[in-house]
């Protein structure tokens, strides 16, 4: 299985400190908020990792490299102006490989072990949620029955963090789209699958919240 983090986000709310630098490149615990990702993508054995961006993205590419000190192989998804989830998750499909593949929000951070995530045979997509942060109380979808939806309660958010297989995205005819109502499709057919995640996990969305990361991995609390 190939990964794919997204780190294409204007970060705008984190202004100005990505005025000059691409949120993913921001330092946390003394590394960049997507070098944590590349390690653990890398313990977990997903070596091939693509990335796309678009907000200075030429710095991130001079940044990671091939991404081989680190032991991953990477590969660059550029776009020209931002495509949102879905439609920057479709251009990459061609360098993704043919079966399902792990794609992780560049703008968090969690000491999950990806090497646990599996998607089953006939399913389309398979979410990690986590208890609703304070930014976000109302949640994103059910679980139940190892399903999700959006009809019940309780909700809960989605982390950021998911198995998709490529025909999720069967239609699809390029250009920026939202991922959200591919799989709130899915879910009306049953195809998504989904796990709460009670470990640590942050959305670093703010300037405050980096800070707090930085502060929790200088402790040594990860």
């Amino acid at each position: 299985m190939q990964a794919m983090i997204l780190a294409a986000g204007r970060g705008e709310r984190m202004r100005p400190l990505t005025d000059h630098t691409p949120k993913p490149l921001l330092p946390a615990g003394g590394k960049p908020l997507i070098v944590h990702h590349i390690e653990r993508l890398v313990v977990a054995g997903l070596r091939k990792i693509v990335i796309n961006h678009a907000h200075l993205g030429h710095r991130i590419e001079a940044a990671l490299g091939d991404g081989s000190r680190w032991g991953a192989e990477l590969r660059y998804s550029p776009e020209v102006r931002t495509l949102e989830t879905g439609g920057g998750i479709f251009k990459a499909l061609p360098l993704l490989g043919r079966g399902p593949f792990l794609v992780v929000n560049g703008d968090i951070w969690t000491d999950l072990e990806f090497v646990r995530l599996r998607l089953s045979d006939g399913l389309l997509a398979h979410l990690v949620l986590v208890d609703n942060p304070p930014h976000h109380l109302e949640g994103d979808f059910a679980l139940a029955n190892g399903r999700l939806s959006t009809q019940d309660t309780p909700r809960y958010t989605y982390s950021g963090i998911g198995i998709y297989h490529p025909d999720l995205f069967r239609g699809c005819s390029g250009g920026a789209f939202p991922l959200a109502p591919l799989l709130r499709a899915a879910m009306e057919r049953g195809l998504v699958s989904g796990e709460h995640y009670a470990g640590r996990w942050l959305d670093i969305g703010t300037p405050e919240r980096l800070q707090a990361l930085d502060r929790m991995l200088k402790r040594g609390d990860s």
